[in-house]
């Protein structure tokens, strides 16, 4: 698509004279509660890297190594979150929520199977996994029984995304909130005594901390269940938990698919860097372990409002208002890029003081300083990859971003971190200025995509299969 001129914004926007209305609150209330919940995730895992510094090093980086390894196949169930998020919001969007209500039951059945196909794996294939990932020999035998465990926690993960999604989209965040923070503070109140012992109770270690989060999720569930419940009327039936309706699911996959596509190549490359990493040795894992920490901390400022954006543009693509999707994610960018860039900038000046809770290895504390002055630059660059590439899938154009960041993924981030990093001898500094690149150069494509209007045809066609599959309402109680 040729790039917009002064008067082909409203051309290319232009969908149809009526709008379907649809309750549109503010983008902030939104994302509010959101963020929360990701900094609650986030902040267990600072926890559970806190109690593992304390035994070791050693024990930092197999706890950094292992979750890298689940954060790299939780994206599988992103496949069905993402997919379920943005299918719901358009036919809640369109006035159709019996079909957004199929679509949820449809969820479940895919999540039994995806999750416990992912969770086996992982039980399998553990030592061999690390090996991968060039794991020091003192983090080998600390990590391989904890990622084990884990793979019941990614098992029950598969439901909780999924549901907490089917929430997310029909706005009720502070539900998704509670249930999160429910989830957590078990997590943290069992794990305590687990990792480090209490009266009976041997302590165990990493274990102790993949067992808390295996309880912790299924307690997460079963309070799913009960919103759903009260909250859609949708209670499950048996079938519902093993069928795989695949008419339901195929524009759930259409959206997931290439989404999930995208985070795989995203997390596939920054696994590469961190078998690089790995390579440094013990003492660079487990710098680079204690800044991804931080780093995700400030991530998850960027992302509620890329997720909030992807909600609320979903739904005025549903409802045909491309004009206020438009607007929306102009207001999205602003909001991300101050609070983002503004939040590592405060990370980096408190750097000092922050560190000396995780080690007080002069060394790792000096590099872990100039990295995350180096993610104050990054962060622009990133805001703009959330918020642009969530509000493309939620207007249907999922596949751009796959095909225009994979390249970027390879060269620039796993590519460059190996050129700056190992090749050149600038080590994690080398690294991290790969990651920085990266961000910019994807951001950037994503950003003239969506200025260029690239993103209105599937729009478009989005809206016609929804008026296509439209249904009566149920009615409600």
């Amino acid at each position: 698509m040729p790039p917009a001129t002064a008067a082909s914004p409203s051309r290319s926007l232009a969908i149809g004279a009526a709008a379907a209305p649809v309750e549109q609150p503010a983008l902030a209330r939104i994302a509010g509660p959101i963020l929360a919940e990701l900094l609650l995730g986030v902040a267990v895992g600072v926890a559970g890297l806190w109690l593992a510094s304390q035994i070791s090093d050693a024990t930092s980086g197999a706890f950094a190594l292992a979750n890298q390894v689940q954060a790299t196949f939780f994206i599988l169930f992103r496949v069905i979150g993402m997919g379920v998020s943005v299918v719901t919001t358009q036919n809640l969007g369109a006035g159709n929520r019996t079909a957004a209500d199929d679509t949820a039951r449809a969820s479940l059945g895919i999540s039994t199977w995806l999750g416990g196909g992912v969770g086996l794996a992982v039980l399998i294939a553990a030592p061999w996994l690390l090996t991968l990932l060039n794991a020091p020999a003192e983090v080998q035998p600390i990590a391989a029984p904890y990622l084990r465990l884990l793979a019941l926690g990614l098992a029950l993960d598969a439901y909780n995304s999924t549901m907490n999604a089917v929430l997310r989209a029909h706005l009720r965040v502070r539900d998704a909130l509670v249930n999160v923070l429910a989830m957590h503070a078990l997590h943290l109140l069992l794990c305590l005594p687990l990792m480090r012992g209490f009266g009976p109770v041997p302590a165990l270690g990493l274990p102790g901390f993949a067992l808390a989060l295996a309880a912790s999720r299924v307690f997460g569930l079963v309070l799913h269940l009960a919103l759903w419940r009260r909250r859609f009327g949708l209670v499950p039936t048996r079938r519902d938990w093993w069928r795989i309706d695949w008419p339901r699911l195929a524009p759930v996959l259409h959206i997931g698919i290439p989404g999930a596509a995208e985070n795989i190549a995203y997390r596939t490359a920054l696994m590469c860097t961190v078998a690089i990493v790995a390579g440094m040795g013990a003492k660079a894992l487990a710098t680079q372990a204690y800044v991804m920490q931080v780093m995700l901390l400030i991530l998850m400022v960027g992302l509620s409002v890329g997720f909030a954006s992807e909600i609320l543009v979903g739904r005025l693509v549903g409802a045909r208002r491309l004009h206020d999707a438009h607007r929306l994610v102009r207001r999205s960018l602003a909001l991300g890029l101050c609070t983002s860039t503004g939040f590592a900038l405060l990370a980096a000046l408190s750097s000092g003081w922050f560190l000396r809770f995780y080690t007080h290895d002069p060394e790792i504390i000096a590099t872990a300083q100039r990295l995350l002055w180096i993610t104050v630059l990054l962060e622009p660059g990133r805001t703009f990859n959330i918020v642009v590439i969530n509000a493309l899938r939620a207007a249907g154009d999922a596949r751009y971003p796959v095909m225009a960041g994979t390249a970027s993924l390879i060269v620039v981030m796993a590519g460059g971190s190996w050129l700056l990093g190992h090749w050149a001898g600038l080590g994690l500094i080398g690294v991290w200025i790969a990651y920085a690149a990266d961000e910019w150069v994807r951001g950037l494509t994503m950003a003239a995509r969506w200025w260029r209007h690239g993103w209105v045809p599937s729009a478009r066609g989005t809206h016609r299969a929804l008026m296509r599959r439209r249904r009566p309402a149920p009615a409600l109680a």
